[in-house]
């Protein structure tokens, strides 16, 4: 295999290959610059002869079996990658880390990824003097004791350190506040003690922070609030006391995970929790945290995990928590709340883990949603309450009094014959239904809270029937489906796979919505994979239904349907809402994800509308990951797609072969930005001969801009659906507020689906620049100049 004396690329990563490595690798391969063997079976030591090869930039030897210690490297003067990670190097002593220091000449190294193995030692201080290039070091899952070098902030282009899971100790040094290009620092699960350096909030560019699992004393800086690029933050299992600073709890940013659980915090919960609308997680529980819980707690409207127990909160639960339906797990547990069990959590559908133990509740608690089920709530320790099923053990309220004791007695035999019947019935059933029937498996939603058979689906679409069948795509079929369990209402998108790319689209859905969790996103509840009852492949994802359609049903209602058309309309403000919807998703997916995604197929049919015209973006099948992962689903990978998007849609340079880029998601939004505003598609018939939308909108402004409007935004008012025939002249525009807001929504349109992508702006400067126009339009309503 190595008699390839001119060879410069070498890789064969990620084949299971079995072996060791030739002894004389630089003799055999003089002039080879990249070595990628990740993701084998190699075993042994590492030769100490790769230390001759010195034209190496590349060198990658994870996930092996390797072993022994590392060779000096100090030859390999080129070297900028180097991957040795999830191996069994090391022997856990002094010494493992030496070769780590004959790095400290290599002016061009940016990669150091050692973490998994066993190398023990102190960390290495030599670190602190490697090149100016260097941004990645990954060294968590060792046995490396001793302090994080002073001096580490001369690593000014650092962008990732990961420490996690070592025997590290002493404090956090202060100079790690000039490492201002950090974005991911993990130190979690070591000995740190002292305080967190106030100068951590000059790492303005962080956006993962996990500090968790310390000895970390003192109070939480509020310069943390300068770093308001967070979107995950872990500080628990520490000593840290004080309050927790407003500052904190108003990074709006955080979007996955704020944890401050299992310290010894002190005080209020400050109003500005409300800022933390895009926050997935919220954990503050065995602190001592005390007073009433915040009314504005319901602002945090993407929440599904809340963790407040083991605290000292007094007083009822407020009732604006009634607007977190997206609760999967609420635990007040250990506090002093009183009051009644707000009636509202019964009504919380994906409410599946509810602890309200040991506080001082008292009257009847509810009987449906999640209280129905003993094993997923918890009500012990309040003896005050009382009803509920009777496997909550609970005392009889007043009002339930028998009336009739013979009566009573009928109804249980009664009960107790029909009961043995039906189990009699269902046992037969499933016994002859178990021998045709394959349990389908799920894919990418391992953890999902639903777990649904190929069965329980047909059942809630009644047999996928045409008229639950709510859309047609690309690749499969969307149907509104009854879930009988619990009546939750869902959308099934059942895959066609006999369309070439199906397969594909979803495993990239599958791979983008694990990854993501957002309020304007929509939310997959769970996958199925397996067989049908006539034994083909079957495969379907499922969704939260969105009540009021798509986008596309309300900008352009289907001919032939029921409805009037002035049912459908949009007013300024609903629309305007919907753009920005939209865009904090874009948002969120370009610069917000631990993964950057380009969904790549943005349009009206592909934003859902909740019960309250929230937007939600939808249809991830074509969305492609840009990261440094080795996988990279997209179905877009799929030369048969050709054109990546929808015709009208899709960036003009996509169809020249471009890359994908953020750039052309920005387009498809700019697009849908004018359609949204002039009720024109792309696609329309009066786009030939070189007219399109985007010139069609560009001609007219500002002066003739009532001309291509929407014809419904025109109006004085809408009610009821209803509108007056009013006439408008261009002269007007400089009088009227809110057709210059309209003008200044159209100009961002315009500058979004640039044909140059360089032009185009980004999605950040979009979302601030919409919300300020709402903000006009918002006062200028209130002054009746609207």
């Amino acid at each position: 295999m190595f008699n390839l004396s001119n060879i410069i690329v070498f890789s064969i990563g990620g084949n299971k290959i079995q072996g060791t490595l030739h002894s004389d690798l630089a003799i055999t391969m003089p002039h080879v610059g990249a070595f990628s063997l990740w993701g084998n079976q190699i075993y042994g030591k590492i030769p100490i002869s790769i230390s001759n090869a010195s034209n190496l930039y590349q060198l990658q030897l994870d996930e092996n079996r390797l072993s022994g210690n590392v060779p000096s490297l100090e030859k390999l003067e080129n070297l900028f990658v180097l991957n040795l990670y999830t191996n069994h190097l090391g022997h856990g002593i002094q010494g493992d880390l030496d070769f780590v220091c004959t790095l400290v000449n290599n002016t061009k190294l940016g990669i150091l990824s050692i973490q998994n193995n066993n190398f023990g030692g102190v960390f290495p201080k030599c670190i602190r003097n490697f090149s100016r290039t260097f941004s990645v070091l990954g060294i968590e899952h060792n046995n490396i004791l001793g302090r994080i070098p002073d001096g580490i902030g001369n690593l000014n282009n650092l962008e990732v350190l990961r420490a996690s899971q070592n025997q590290l100790s002493g404090p956090i040094p202060f100079d790690i506040g000039r490492l201002k290009k950090l974005k991911k620092f993990y130190i979690d699960s070591n000995f740190l003690s002292g305080t967190i350096p106030h100068s951590i909030g000059n790492l303005t560019l962080l956006i993962e922070l996990a500090l968790d699992v310390n000895k970390l004393k003192g109070n939480i800086p509020s310069s943390l609030g300068d770093c308001q690029n967070l979107v995950r933050m872990t500080l628990s299992h520490n000593n840290l006391s004080g309050s927790i600073p407003p500052q904190v709890l108003a990074l709006s940013s955080l979007s996955i995970l704020l944890n401050l659980s299992s310290n010894y915090l002190t005080g209020e919960l400050s109003a500005e929790v409300e800022k933390l609308k895009n926050l997935g997680e919220l954990d503050v529980s065995k602190n001592r945290l005390s007073g009433l819980l915040p009314n504005n707690l319901g602002s945090c409207v993407s929440l599904e995990e809340l963790f407040l127990d083991g605290n000292l909160f007094e007083g009822p639960i407020p009732s604006s928590l009634s607007s977190l339906r997206g609760l999967a797990a609420l635990d007040v547990s250990e506090n002093n709340l009183s009051g009644k069990v707000p009636e509202f959590l019964a009504s919380f559908g994906a409410l599946k883990y509810l602890n309200l133990s040991f506080n001082d509740f008292e009257g009847v608690i509810p009987s449906e949603g999640v209280f129905k089920n003993s094993s997923a709530t918890f009500v012990e320790g309040n003896n005050k309450l009382c009803g509920g099923i009777t496997e909550l053990h609970l005392s009889r309220c007043n009002s339930e009094k028998s009336s009739n004791t013979s009566l009573r007695l009928k109804f249980v035999i009664v009960a107790v014959i029909l009961g043995v019947t039906l189990i009699f019935l269902f046992l037969l059933i499933m016994l002859l239904r178990k021998k045709k029937e394959q349990q389908p498996t799920t894919t990418c939603a391992e953890n999902s809270l639903l777990r649904l058979s190929y069965q329980s689906i047909l059942r809630a679409t009644n047999g996928f029937s045409t008229q639950n069948l709510v859309g047609l795509g690309g690749f499969g079929s969307v149907y509104r489906g009854i879930l009988e369990e619990t009546g939750e209402v869902i959308a099934v998108k059942v895959l066609n796979l006999l369309n070439h790319g199906a397969s594909r689209s979803f495993l990239a859905e599958c791979e983008v919505l694990k990854n993501i969790r957002h309020r304007n996103l929509v939310k997959l509840l769970t996958t199925i994979s397996g067989v049908d009852y006539q034994g083909n492949d079957f495969k379907a994802l499922v969704y939260e239904f969105m009540v009021n359609g798509s986008l596309e049903d309300w900008l352009h209602p289907p001919a032939g349907t029921n409805e009037p058309k002035t049912i459908r309309n949009l007013n300024l403000f609903q629309r305007l809402n919907m753009a920005i919807d939209v865009a904090h998703a874009l948002e969120y997916l370009h610069h917000h994800c631990e993964i950057l995604i380009i969904h790549c197929d943005l349009k009206p049919s592909n934003i859902l509308l909740d019960e309250e015209m929230v937007a939600h973006i939808s249809d991830f099948g074509l969305a492609k990951i840009l990261s440094a992962d080795k996988l990279n689903y997209s179905a877009s990978q799929s030369s048969s797609l050709g054109l990546r998007g929808t015709v009208g849609y899709a960036p003009p340079e996509y169809g020249m072969g471009s890359e994908l880029s953020t750039k052309g998601d920005v387009y498809s939004y700019g697009i849908l930005l004018l359609e949204m505003f002039t009720g024109k598609r792309p696609t329309d018939e009066i786009f030939e001969e070189g007219l399109s939308l985007h010139n069609f909108v560009k001609t007219t402004l500002p002066e003739r801009m009532t001309e291509i409007i929407d014809p419904i935004l025109l109006q004085e008012k809408v009610r009821q659906g209803t509108k007056k025939d009013i006439i408008l002249s261009g002269n007007i525009i400089e009088n009227d507020r809110c057709l210059q807001c309209m003008n200044s929504v159209l100009e961002i349109g315009l500058t979004c689906c640039t044909e140059l992508p360089s032009e185009r702006v980004d999605m950040c400067d979009v979302v601030t620049e919409l919300c300020s126009i709402r903000d006009q339009i918002y006062l200028t309503q209130l002054g009746g100049l609207c």
